[in-house]
């Protein structure tokens, strides 16, 4: 008996569970075109990130997007995701993702990590090396 009772409360709360998580609603609608356009605030709130500082990234550690692609060009990926932002440049042999963050509350993002890594096999490469490269293009 102790079982069968058991067994009840719980299907009963599967159910109430799947009424609680919208089973059977509609879904939501597609935000409008105006919404997805619009920038994403910036947060007052940063966790300010580790800055890299290693040789050969002086001239990209720390600046912004808009010195970035004025140096570099368009990028061949350009994304941001809040207060975040990652470039990727590519060179004949290497691709290189820089990514911005944003180093006081409300300040403009600006580049504070670099990866490199060749186009063929994506092993890791120099980052300075590959830079050099891409500005050569």
């Amino acid at each position: 008996m102790i079982r069968n009772l058991a067994f009840a409360l719980a299907v009963t709360g599967l159910l109430l569970g799947g009424c609680a998580s919208g089973a059977g609603t509609s879904r939501p609608s597609a935000p409008s075109r105006a919404a997805a356009a619009a920038p994403a605030p910036r947060s007052t709130i940063v966790v300010v990130p580790e800055v890299m500082a290693p040789a050969g990234l002086e001239g990209v550690i720390g600046v912004p997007a808009a010195a970035l692609t004025g140096r570099f060009g368009t990028p061949r990926i350009d994304l941001a995701e809040g207060d975040a932002r990652k470039l990727q440049f590519a060179g004949a042999t290497c691709v290189v993702d820089i990514y911005l963050y944003p180093l006081a509350a409300a300040a403009e993002p600006t580049a504070t990590h670099v990866e490199a890594r060749l186009r063929q096999g994506g092993g890791a490469t120099d980052a300075g090396a590959c830079i050099r490269e891409i500005m050569r293009r």
